[in-house]
């Protein structure tokens, strides 16, 4: 009865603009431009695709699987194709959900803020040395509530109403949006010296060990992996999807979006002389110098940055609303809620979760690498010995609505062998830096 009752996405493109909103978010618009230009520029950029290709598309593509195949959220999938032993990593996933949304709303929060300084006041010289004051405190807990309470209602609204609805009118909103802003970018004197920063080729930083563990845990974290985002997103699907091409689609369109909201971000700050106060956070560059360098464009500078950040505000708005789903798909499942009790009552808690983030901008960046580091990999590890060991026939699952796909046997290959090699590797670096941060916190 439950498996028949499920929703499931009214369309192709639906389920495809939804699923490229859960992998496009704040970190897409910021982190992978700064990533690639402090690591090697162009070199960083072929060392991403290439994880992205080996890591990252064979997770995405055993998520849907599962979700598929299942037709159920991430606890009772695990337990459905493993097992009652393997719920627990349906719970991990539940937990990435919880955690990550509650201060991510906050961040969330930011974005909307300068979206409506940028609407109702404009940028001015000031407004680069009052982020400290508004990123933490009443005011950031505020926005972090309102929020909130749009994603919740999306949620609420159901998959077809609510998610794909949305998604619909987002996303190709937000693509818009960014190449508008990379084509004016493109007209400003001096922003060639951006281009060059951003896209410098130094191929001898594929060897560096930081490098390499950079490029994996961005192309893990952009395309929503170990989170149960994509699973979930998967379990409303037909079986006649071919989830071979729907995966490439997703990770194309977020890798395009990435790359492109770079060809933004440094020309603007480069054809304005603010080279020199591109911080060593993703947090500085976006919520900072960003903002200075709209006030310094004068009276254009309140549209562009009104449009940079209303972008910021789609792309964080479709990820957020991937992982509530996540969380509330879950209860619907396992406590028999409806979706809008579920909605309501595990927002709620998401949003209470997120008030040490809103007091504390060094609570939230600990947050952050908890959720990363322990929770996304570690996640994104045991599904890939899940899929590639314990499940029974997954090249047969991932066949259905599929014909003439001959590398089904390299997916499982990569799963069993390559997958978890990388990411060993990426946890044995990551996961001491984390302990360290957390230490210095407490």
């Amino acid at each position: 009865m439950a498996v028949a009752a499920r929703e499931q996405w009214s369309s192709r493109a639906g389920f495809v603009f939804a699923a490229i909103g859960s992998a496009v978010g704040l970190g897409n618009m910021w982190r992978f431009s700064y990533l690639t230009a402090e690591h090697g520029g162009a070199a960083f950029v072929v060392l991403y695709l290439g994880i992205t290709a080996l890591i990252g598309l064979p997770i995405l593509l055993a998520e849907l699987v599962l979700g598929r195949g299942s037709q159920r959220s991430p606890i009772r999938a695990l337990a459905h194709f493993g097992g009652p032993a393997w719920q627990p990593l349906g719970l991990v996933f539940v937990a990435a959900g919880f955690l990550i949304l509650s201060y991510y709303g906050v961040i969330a929060g930011w974005t909307l803020r300068y979206t409506a300084v940028a609407l109702f006041a404009g940028f001015d010289a000031t407004i680069a040395d009052s982020f400290a004051d508004v990123a933490q405190g009443a005011d950031a807990f505020g926005l972090h509530v309102v929020f909130m309470v749009a994603t919740i209602a999306i949620v609420a609204g159901g998959v077809k109403r609510g998610i794909e609805r949305t998604a619909l009118v987002l996303m190709p909103l937000l693509f818009v949006l960014v190449c508008g802003l990379a084509v004016y970018a493109a007209t400003l004197d001096g922003g060639e010296a951006g281009y060059r920063y951003y896209l410098q080729t130094d191929f001898s930083a594929i060897f560096d060990r930081d490098v390499l563990t950079q490029a994996a845990g961005q192309a893990f974290f952009s395309l929503s992996l170990g989170m149960g985002a994509m699973l979930t997103f998967g379990s409303y699907l037909k079986r006649e999807n071919h989830l071979p091409n729907e995966s490439l689609l997703i990770a194309g369109a977020d890798i395009g979006i990435a790359f492109i909201a770079g060809l933004v971000v440094f020309p603007l700050i480069f054809a304005l002389g603010l080279s020199d106060r591109v911080a060593e956070s993703t947090m500085g560059a976006l919520f900072i110098t960003l903002p200075q360098a709209f006030a310094e464009m004068g009276a254009v500078g309140r549209p562009v940055g009104f449009l940079f950040f209303a972008a910021l505000v789609v792309g964080a708005l479709t990820s957020a609303i991937s992982l509530l789903e996540v969380v509330v798909s879950s209860a619907i499942d396992g406590l028999g809620w409806t979706r809008k009790r579920a909605a309501w009552a595990m927002g709620g808690l998401i949003t209470l979760l997120g008030i040490p983030a809103a007091w504390n901008t060094e609570i939230l960046e600990a947050m952050d690498q908890v959720a990363n580091n322990f929770f996304l990999l570690g996640g994104g590890l045991a599904l890939s010995v899940f899929v590639g060991w314990v499940m029974k026939d997954p090249v047969g699952e991932v066949a259905v609505g599929t014909s003439g796909v001959r590398w089904f046997f390299l997916w499982r290959a990569l799963l069993r062998f390559v997958v978890p090699a990388v990411l060993l590797f990426v946890l044995f670096d990551a996961i001491p830096r984390t302990f360290e941060s957390l230490a210095a916190l407490f």
